[in-house]
């Protein structure tokens, strides 16, 4: 975790693609993160990582907060609009900044080193390991539950389950980008085709007159006294069911031409996105009514129980199928969340190393996948989910506002895509307004979550920013980084036969030592 020659050898090394393509032609190879995601995949990982277990399972913490079924239907078509400018943001800086790691690069960029920092930290210390946890142990609730119909099923078999979809899916992104995505695809196809069968069902309730919680005269009669407070909880809610939409963000350099199927990819999924989660809930209300949503734990399954007879056994397998593909879409994008930190020295380089024949990030994987699996062993990270979501939004918000920052700074950088300023000054005043009400809603909660936070400025200082570190630790992380790149086989992106011409050629050897102890013959089939 130092900022010194290796980080530069990286950054010269970062164009990893290029430097491949250029050694097919002139008998030089090197190893790079593939460009095998296509719009389709690049959709698909959209898609997948925001329609989770959330519109199956909990829409009804919207509802409750909203107070009225038209509001909140209104919540999730202004949620989804909100949510479709913060793409477009981030959509202008993914081509603007084309790295892997999304907003964490791009603050890191803008911001400096710290604030990437801390960004990264609490990524890594809770959000993705206790998200990934959180819906592996729905996917194995949801495959257990039919062969525990009277009773809850034992806790222990539930990790176990969700421990065994970790591997399993960890193994698929180790052994191929392509095989990742082609899982993403499948199972994001079948998440909406379950959401579909909601939708439609909805329509042949409308179409025999079950609409009463749709006409306006009911549909906002309020079941308990509006509240501004509740409101922008229920907002809340809707947006942490958004959560999701940047995640293409992190994956850039995986793209195939990024500048086209980047925009293209948001300008699809979250209107389609947006349509499917209001339709859904237009369909749930046709079938219940707002009571009887909100005593439901599994809003899909109540539905499917209601208008699916002997067929009600769809909407448990759909949640699984759905909370499946989520996991493989968050273990594929938050590994390349960590892979982008270690290549720029925020963590050890071993997890910015990529296989020399399968082109996959296998030990930011690895890292990944283990600690999820500690997660699993935790009684309290719904907690620490609470704790975060808080943080998380925040830096959506800090991110948004680099954009008009790196404007300033940098006014005549090229940027293929050019929003108005108009969208990011909208995005910024809905973010405070829900950021405001949330701090005074849950005080406790959002300064726990800041504190947690707060945890990685020693660590950034003393593991980033001290560059003179005893010499015996710096042996030891040599000594380890070799163990690993020969424990997985990896070596850094970019790397090349016969690199060595002039002073970068020189730093990128150095930032290679670990490897090039004996391991001639790895380099020489490092050509992906």
């Amino acid at each position: 975790m130092t900022d010194g020659p290796r980080q530069r050898g990286c950054s010269a090394a970062s164009g990893g693609d290029a430097v491949a393509e250029s050694g097919k032609g002139s008998g030089e190879g090197g190893v790079a993160l593939k460009k095998e995601i296509g719009l389709v995949s690049a959709c698909g990982i959209i898609v997948g990582n925001i329609i989770g277990s959330g519109i199956f399972v909990s829409p009804k913490g919207v509802m409750e907060n909203a107070s009225s079924v038209g509001l909140a239907l209104i919540v999730w078509i202004v949620t989804g609009i909100i949510t479709a400018i913060g793409a477009l943001c981030y959509a202008e800086l993914g081509v603007t900044i084309p790295k892997s790691g999304g907003d964490y690069s791009y603050v890191k960029d803008i911001f400096g080193g710290l604030a990437g920092f801390l960004r990264l930290w609490i990524a890594v210390l809770v959000i993705y390991p206790t998200n990934q946890a959180v819906i592996a142990l729905t996917f194995s609730n949801y495959v257990l539950q039919p062969l525990f119909p009277t009773c809850f099923p034992p806790e222990n078999g539930l990790r176990l389950l969700a421990a065994v979809c970790l591997l399993l899916l960890t193994w698929v992104n180790c052994s191929s980008v392509r095989w990742a995505t082609r899982v993403q695809d499948i199972f994001t196809a079948g998440k909406l085709l379950a959401l579909a069968l909601i939708i439609i069902m909805g329509i042949v309730q409308i179409c025999k007159g079950e609409y009463y919680w749709l006409e306006p005269a009911h549909a906002f009669e309020p079941f308990q006294e509006y509240d501004v407070g509740l409101i922008a909880l229920a907002f809340l809610q809707g947006s942490f069911a958004y959560g999701g939409w940047n995640f293409l963000n992190y994956v850039t350099e995986e793209l195939v031409d990024p500048y086209v199927n980047l925009p293209r990819a948001i300008f699809i999924s979250i209107p389609l996105v947006t349509f499917v989660y209001v339709f859904a809930n237009i369909a749930y209300v046709t079938a219940m009514s707002p009571q009887e949503l909100l005593a439901s734990n599994a809003v899909a399954v109540t539905f499917g129980e209601k208008l699916l007879g002997v067929m009600s056994w769809i909407m448990p397998i759909s949640v699984a199928l759905s909370t499946f593909g989520g996991v493989n879409g968050s273990l594929f994008t938050s590994s390349r969340l960590f892979f982008a930190g270690a290549r720029e020295g925020h963590l050890p380089s071993l997890l910015a190393m990529i296989h020399v024949k399968r082109c996959t990030p296998i030990p930011a994987l690895l890292f990944t996948c283990l600690s999820t699996l500690l997660m699993l062993c935790t009684s309290d990270m719904y907690t620490l989910i609470n704790y975060v979501g808080f943080i998380n939004y925040l830096f959506y918000g800090v991110t948004v506002a680099g954009q008009i920052v790196l404007r300033i700074k940098a006014p005549d950088m090229h940027r293929p895509i050019r929003i108005s300023l108009v969208w990011p000054v909208i995005y910024l005043l809905f973010w405070a307004f829900l950021l405001i009400f949330s701090l005074y809603s849950e005080p406790i909660v959002c300064g726990l979550g800041m504190a947690i936070m707060l945890t990685g400025v020693p660590v950034y200082f003393l593991g980033v920013y001290w560059d003179n570190k005893p010499e015996c630790f710096n042996s030891f992380v040599a000594k380890m980084t070799y163990l690993g790149q020969k424990f997985c086989v990896v070596v850094y992106p970019g790397e090349t036969k016969g690199a060595g011409n002039g002073e970068e050629g020189e730093e990128l050897k150095e930032s290679q030592a670990p490897l090039s102890q004996d391991d001639g013959e790895t380099q020489k089939s490092a050509d992906c």
